[in-house]
């Protein structure tokens, strides 16, 4: 794959980045219009931060790296199935789904889509695609330095989701426990 192939998938990535916080600023005043409470503020700025500089790398580190075909169409495949997990979650919470935490008293926990499975999975979708977007082009230090900084932003993302809703009365049940 040409590094200018690679640099267009970026800036499609960079759109979608976009979309998704149109659909949260939307589903933010959803939310805060229904008694919602954001938490967590303090990490936010951090994880904007991180996820840019993430494409950011990918872009740099391209033009020292050369696509390989055995590791770049496999992470390509990962990357997209990333990006199909995250929209699912978006779908299955619909208007309460957001890149901020914000909790409404009251609502119960989302037990479809791929919740039923798993309690974060838009995280999921975050550690793949942090991990694979990087590697379709070789980009193996950003994979590398994204994956450990974004691991110490989701512990303390996921403890402070878990709080929220704990907080607010949906207490998170543990991995596997029918929700």
């Amino acid at each position: 794959m040409p590094t200018i192939l690679y640099l267009l998938i970026l800036v499609l990535v960079a759109a979608e980045r976009l979309a998704e916080l149109a659909t949260a600023r939307r589903n933010a005043a959803w939310s805060l219009a229904r008694g919602g409470r954001e938490y967590g503020r303090g990490h936010y700025p951090v994880m904007v931060a991180l996820h840019t500089a993430l494409l950011v790398g990918c872009a740099v580190e391209a033009g020292y790296r050369t696509f390989l075909p055995l590791l770049g169409w496999p992470a390509l495949a990962l990357a997209v199935a990333a990006q199909g997990l995250r929209w699912w979650c978006v779908r299955t919470l619909g208007p309460r789904w957001n890149t901020r935490v914000i909790v409404v008293p009251g609502l119960p926990l989302v037990a479809a889509g791929p919740y039923r499975w798993l309690r974060h999975p838009n995280y999921v979708a975050v550690v793949v695609e942090g991990l694979a977007l990087p590697l379709v082009h070789s980009a193996w230090l950003t994979a590398a330095v994204f994956t450990v900084a974004d691991a110490l932003l989701l512990r303390a993302r996921i403890r402070c989701e878990d709080a929220a809703l704990a907080d607010a009365g949906g207490a998170p049940r543990p991995v596997g426990a029918a929700r």
